[in-house]
């Protein structure tokens, strides 16, 4: 087993936390993959949730998961005409919405079978591809939205380059992930949900539980709050900011392009 090191920001805060990996592939494994496999993984494991991924994240979050996606749309402003990328669309959830404000949207995602079963859902535009390498013309974007993929991902600062690269001046990023929320009741309900329950609930309702474990584990790969605003603004980012919602179990980042 390896563990990873701590990164700190020049104020000496935390920007990853450690985590604890063991080599090879998700199957069988139920502790987060080393940094030199995760990208293989990842995309095993979402190829094998596909099917079931959409109906999955509705159930277990009680449907409250295109609410936290319209919040995200909003503060990113996006409106009619505008051009939005849903990065690592999965099944298209944010790229639907986005749709039905009358923007262009497209999504894209690493796994072959997320997109073919976007495609399926609906005529919208979906492309495979990697954050890592935008198959995209720079500042061809208004808005980019991405919802519970940060932790999947590797090489941030590439990813948030990248973002910035394909946004226009002015654009707008809006990132929709995990948190943790600060109050002890709440903390405590959380992680009795999210690190216990869910990845029983979701194993058994979906036939994974090694892909449910990994989901319960990844947000030890997130940034704390100072992290994720260092990123931003490394990026090519003003005006970031953060929303807590659900108590703060889920937040919104937003930054605009310079």
């Amino acid at each position: 087993m390896l563990t990873g090191k701590s990164l700190n920001s020049p104020n000496g805060k935390t920007i990853y936390r450690p985590v604890s990996y063991r080599r090879g592939t998700m199957q069988g494994v139920t502790e987060l993959p080393a940094p030199e496999t995760k990208a293989a993984v990842v995309e095993e494991m979402f190829d094998r949730l596909a099917p079931r991924y959409e109906r999955m994240n509705h159930l277990l979050t009680l449907g409250m998961d295109n609410r936290w996606r319209r919040t995200a749309l909003d503060l990113a402003r996006v409106a009619a005409g505008d051009r939005v990328l849903d990065l690592a669309c999965g099944t298209g959830d944010f790229a639907r919405l986005a749709a039905s404000r009358g923007a262009a949207a497209t999504g894209l995602d690493f796994s072959a079978q997320m997109v073919a079963e976007a495609r399926a859902r609906d005529s919208g535009a979906y492309v495979r591809g990697d954050a890592l390498a935008l198959p995209f013309a720079d500042g061809y974007f208004d808005a980019i939205v991405s919802g519970f993929a940060v932790r999947n991902f590797t090489g941030l600062e590439a990813v948030f380059g990248e973002c910035a690269r394909v946004l226009k001046p002015g654009g707008r990023l809006a990132i929709l992930e995990i948190d943790t929320p600060r109050s002890l009741p709440l903390r405590l309900g959380h992680s009795l949900y999210f690190a216990r329950l869910m990845p029983v609930i979701g194993g058994l309702m979906s036939g994974d539980r090694d892909a449910y474990r990994y989901l319960s584990r990844s947000g030890a790969y997130l940034p704390d709050a100072s992290g994720f605003a260092r990123l931003f603004h490394g990026a090519g980012f003003d005006n970031v900011w953060r929303r807590p919602l659900m108590g703060g179990a889920i937040q919104v980042l937003v930054g605009q392009r310079r």
